[in-house]
């Protein structure tokens, strides 16, 4: 398949719909495309059979092209990651892999608009991260969480707000940011540099305010951030991790047994922000971000240094740490719940304690006036009998 055929049949398929986030060629399935974080088969006319093993390899093919690079890597590893640019504009990160002896393709549609920190509908905590001068702050969540975004609007305000050198180390480069008051160099995995360490090593010598890693994928690389934090440098990444003490233990967990009490140490003193994402369907349609927010307090310290306790952990911390600006999941959940933001479904899929979330949004309805389940009063029940007993 050339890139003219390719570039027509991804012309279609981003036609069939709005609010497409990812384009998914699978053997045995059509075109599908996500919409909303909802799988579904590409709306073409007519509606196409299902995909062979030749027809995704052509897809793979098109998209990677002459790069031999890619096609070495993908033969080598059984994936390969890049870019991909249509005429009209529309840019995609790609990555491509083999499964049961045939090839797929997951596309995820990048924006060309940068987005305005004001736009996008989040706590008023983010919002002071811009004013950061030195440290770390890690955006964690899974795959298309919205990470990339969040950061992409942070570095918008700083671009914004200061005359600073900013430096970004990507895979792909998603947004492309202009010069404001800021100068900004975005550099991209695979044409610019190699590593994430090596293209992190190299910004120490650049002269950076604020440095953007796409992603701490190794000991390395979190050993130059810390580095590059303790130095007065504002550095930003993302980790693929589902709360605050995932991600403290996820980091350490990349060194040896010996040296993590150190690393802890070193970590407690540059960390200010550590924000976990998830995208959650709206009512009126599209998604909205619900984030967990841990900022640096003495309590805070004190347990990146120490590790929990039975009686002292990160969500304890930080479901008490309202007056700071931070928030559980679940406290964004049930706010936005009772904004009705999202719907009640929503909010129990969601959340990260069933059962008090399901209180919860009882003790919401009762005072609304409307009927509640009787499933929080059997709960209730159930814990006050095994208490007598």
């Amino acid at each position: 398949m050339t890139t003219h055929t390719v570039d027509h049949l991804l012309g279609k398929i981003m036609d069939s719909a709005e609010g497409i986030s990812d384009i998914n060629f699978s053997v045995g399935r059509p075109p599908q495309v996500e919409v909303y974080g909802n799988l579904q088969a590409a709306a073409l006319d007519p509606p196409p059979a299902p995909l062979t093993p030749e027809e995704t390899e052509a897809v793979a093919t098109g998209l990677m092209g002459d790069n031999q690079e890619l096609h070495d890597t993908l033969k080598r590893t059984g994936s390969c990651d890049c870019g991909y640019s249509m005429p009209t504009g529309n840019r995609f990160r790609v990555n491509i892999f083999s499964t049961k002896g045939a090839l797929a393709v997951v596309m995820r549609t990048l924006t060309s608009t940068v987005p305005d920190l004001d736009d996008l509908c989040l706590p008023e905590a983010i919002h002071k991260i811009p004013e950061l001068r030195d440290g770390l702050v890690l955006v964690t969540g899974s795959t298309g969480s919205g990470k990339s975004t969040t950061l992409a609007a942070i570095i918008d305000r700083i671009n914004s707000m200061r005359p600073a050198h900013i430096i970004t180390l990507e895979d792909p480069v998603e947004f492309v940011h202009p010069h404001k008051r800021g100068t900004i160099n975005q550099r991209e995995l695979g044409a610019d540099f190699f590593r994430f360490s090596d293209g992190l090593r190299a910004a120490l010598r650049q002269a950076p305010k604020v440095i953007l890693v796409g992603e701490m994928r190794d000991r390395e690389t979190v050993e130059i951030a810390l580095k590059a934090a303790e130095t007065g440098h504002l550095v930003m990444s993302t980790l693929h991790t589902i709360d605050a003490g995932q991600t403290i233990n996820r980091i350490t967990g990349m060194f040896e047994i010996a040296e993590r009490q150190l690393v802890r140490s070193r970590l407690a003193e540059v960390m200010r922000y550590v924000v976990g994402q998830r995208l959650l369907p709206r009512v009126s349609g599209g998604r909205v971000p619900a984030m967990e927010i841990m900022m640096s307090t003495l309590r805070v310290h004190e347990l990146i240094q120490n590790g929990e306790e039975e009686d002292k952990t990160f969500y304890n911390v930080i479901a008490e740490g309202g007056s700071y600006g931070m928030q559980t999941f679940d406290q964004h959940i049930l706010m936005l719940y009772k904004d009705n933001v999202i719907s009640e479904a929503t909010a129990r899929g969601y959340c990260t304690d069933g059962p008090t979330m399901g209180r919860s949004i009882d003790h919401v309805r009762s005072t609304r006036g409307e009927e509640t389940s009787d499933l929080g009063d059997l709960e209730m029940a159930s814990t006050r009998k095994r208490r007598r007993r």
